[in-house]
């Protein structure tokens, strides 16, 4: 059996990831920041000759970029694509600590989330990722919603119905695996959201994540277009986007997910 933990920031899903890993110590973790069979968060996705750029221009952290990465085969590009059948390479590039001024924000270009790919080739680049995924007793921390459905929401500003009719395909690529869903549901999102926002801050009390959050909101496709910023709008999103993923839940994976009550649930 595979796990997906999923929810909102804040949620609660890095204490169940560790919860579960208690109970299932054959299994393995992904979380964020990983390299992970079926997510790409906080991952290059680089080409070849992408990558023997990279290499070339960062040629004296060289070894610590190549330790952070996995070369996968290329994927089968479905039809009005762009994509080539050539390897690509997975750089962590965000668990590489450096101080070379522009690296983490050059790699950051090459991810394929936040509208940096089309729309036929992150479908196909998502979908081909859970198809040939083959793998057991893994415990997967927002591998499934948050990523993708922030993309089609704030980047693409997809109707709700396309975006469940996207997860019909990724139900069809999961097909044959054996997964459940963890769905931590939030009751007050606003609360869940300041209780991050202390937790996220220096010595000094200065927020460090919220200013980030806001800032990416703001600046989103979604936001430009509703004319829409700041932080009641960006809980709203958020409410938006629970309500969006449990509905995908109950419509798509009606025999794979159960709800927990977020921070609040039982022994699983």
């Amino acid at each position: 059996m595979n796990f997906f933990v999923e929810g909102l920031q804040g949620s609660g899903k890095s204490t169940l990831v560790g919860r579960l890993i208690e109970k299932y110590p054959d299994h393995k973790a992904f979380r964020e920041g990983d390299y992970s069979p079926v997510e790409l968060a906080w991952c290059a996705y680089l080409t070849p000759d992408q990558y023997a750029g990279i290499l070339d221009k960062y040629s004296e952290i060289r070894p610590m970029i190549e330790d952070k990465t996995t070369v996968e085969a290329g994927c089968a590009a479905s039809a009005g694509t762009q994509l080539s059948a050539d390897e690509r390479f997975i750089v962590c590039y965000t668990q590489i600590i450096t101080d070379i001024p522009g690296f983490h924000k050059d790699l950051e270009q090459y991810e394929i989330y936040n509208g940096r790919t089309a729309l036929d080739d992150f479908k196909s680049i998502v979908l081909g990722r859970y198809r040939r995924w083959n793998g057991d007793n893994s415990i997967f921390e927002c591998s499934l919603f948050q990523n993708t459905v922030e993309d089609m929401i704030l980047f693409r500003v997809m109707p709700d119905d396309e975006i469940i009719d996207f997860y019909r395909e990724v139900r069809k690529a999961l097909e044959g695996k054996d997964y459940h869903i963890y769905y931590l549901e939030a009751d007050d999102v606003e609360d869940n959201i300041n209780v991050i926002r202390k937790e996220r801050s220096d010595d000094e009390g200065n927020e460090l994540w919220f200013p980030l959050m806001i800032g990416y909101f703001n600046e989103s496709p979604y936001a430009a277009h509703y004319g829409v910023s700041g932080e009641d709008e960006l809980i709203r999103h958020l409410k938006h986007r629970q309500e969006l993923e449990l509905r995908i839940c109950r419509e798509v994976f009606s025999d794979r997910y159960t709800v927990l009550k977020s921070k609040k649930y039982e022994e699983i």
